[in-house]
């Protein structure tokens, strides 16, 4: 029997970091050229920071490359050829190109980069060329790879890569795998601290480009109220005004025009306000309305105001009143609205019967009127929306109306908005 000392689970969860690093781990693309970071301004001084932050850097690294190159293989060159005298000098220069050029290759693949150095350092590790376990110039590559893979590799791979680096350099002189393992873990801590640096940077921009959009929206949304306010409250101001001046002009006016006239300065001030309610809506940063949304307990007001209009409503109320869903009061409401609106168009003087039903289920609202008792004006072009409207406001509490003739003439609207006992 063998105890269970902890290692085993340790190695499960090793193990797929350390293949992903090795085989499938990707990087992110490089970013576009960042432009020159705050520290380094002041080389518009000396014409340097004036060109391409990215064309710079890529520069910079072709020259350490090539220093790297140099170096190796100078080295290489001496030790080899003293242990193997008539050494190929060819080999010597692709080896050091395999340890020198990652350092390019770090700005576009960083792991492919970080891949093909430790190939070329456990090639050169098993040849046993050198006195030192580790070739300087490829060790310094490595530093510069594993930098720019920690900035553009998730953590799973940069976790996967740091193990793989300590643990070969451990296995390859443990003279020196104490401080080759800390050499290891400085890059890679500095470049995963940039990456989560330049991820809430990024963060902080999206937040603050829906910051800006939202407040575009929110100027936008001031400007249609300021213009329907300007043009809409305008006219209908007029309306009211002149329906007040109007029987005070024509003394001799019948009572029954002064009536509709004074109805008509009623209903223009009753929109004033609901269009000054909308534009209020309109006004506020998130949309949320402020004043009291009518109800069913505004139905007597409404109705009083068609039959102020020329309708005979009758109303009634079956089944027992109960707390409505929030939307429901709301939408009945604008339903027998919109009904009664359509019956003082296109019915003028017809009795209307209005039923409004609370059922254990859903609230049912019926609003059926007569043919009219007098001839209708043909009503303006483009119209409809109404009822396109009161389905939209049923639809969206999973509700349906029905709109047409009725059996005994004139025209029946019906409709149920069902709901939920919580």
């Amino acid at each position: 029997m063998t105890g269970d000392d902890g290692k085993g689970p340790v190695m499960i969860g090793v193990i797929p970091l350390a293949l992903e690093a090795a085989l499938t781990g990707t990087a992110d693309p490089p970013r576009p050229d960042p432009g020159w970071p705050s520290w380094l301004r002041w080389t518009r001084l000396i014409g340097i920071g004036r060109l391409p932050y990215r064309t710079v850097t890529v520069v910079v690294d072709v020259l350490i490359a090539l220093i790297l190159f140099g170096g190796t293989y100078n080295l290489l060159f001496t030790e080899v050829r003293a242990r193997f005298p008539g050494y190929p000098g060819f080999w010597l220069l692709v080896v050091s190109a395999f340890l020198a050029a990652p350092v390019v290759l770090r700005t576009w693949h960083p792991v492919a980069a970080w891949r093909i150095l430790v190939v070329a350092m456990i090639y050169v590790s098993a040849q046993n060329w050198l006195d030192v376990p580790f070739v300087p110039g490829g060790a310094i590559a490595t530093l510069f790879c594993l930098y720019s893979l920690a900035v553009r590799s998730p953590r799973q791979v940069t976790v996967g890569v740091g193990l793989i680096t300590a643990a070969g350099a451990a296995l390859l002189s443990g003279s020196v795998a104490f401080g080759a393992i800390a050499a290891v873990a400085v890059p890679l801590l500095v470049g995963s601290f940039v990456r989560e640096r330049r991820a809430a940077r990024a963060k902080l921009a999206e937040q603050e480009r829906r910051h800006k959009e939202a407040e575009a929206v929110l100027k936008e949304r001031q400007r249609i109220a300021r213009e329907l306010h300007d043009v809409v409250a305008h006219h209908m101001s007029m309306i009211a005004i002149q329906a007040e001046a109007a029987p005070y002009a024509e003394p001799s006016m019948p009572d029954r025009t002064k009536a509709d006239l004074a109805q008509i300065r009623s209903t223009a001030l009753e929109a004033l306000t609901e269009l000054r309610r909308v534009l209020g809506v309109l006004r506020t940063e998130n949309g949320a309305e402020t004043d009291p949304q009518p109800a069913l307990d505004r139905l007597d007001d409404l109705i009083a105001n068609a039959r102020a209009a020329g309708l005979d409503v009758t109303s009634r109320t079956l089944g027992a009143p109960r707390s409505l869903p929030p939307g429901h009061g709301l939408t009945a409401y604008r339903i027998v609205q919109e009904a009664l609106s359509n019956a003082m168009r296109h019915a003028p003087g017809a009795h209307v019967d209005v039923e409004i039903q609370h059922g254990s289920d859903a609230l049912r609202i019926k609003v059926v009127n007569g043919p009219p008792a007098q001839r209708a004006e043909p009503s303006a072009a483009g119209g409809g929306h109404g009822l396109i409207g009161m389905r939209e406001r049923a639809a969206m509490l999973g509700g349906e109306i029905t709109a047409g003739p009725a059996p005994e003439g004139g025209f029946a609207v019906e409709a149920v908005l069902p709901w939920r006992d919580e």
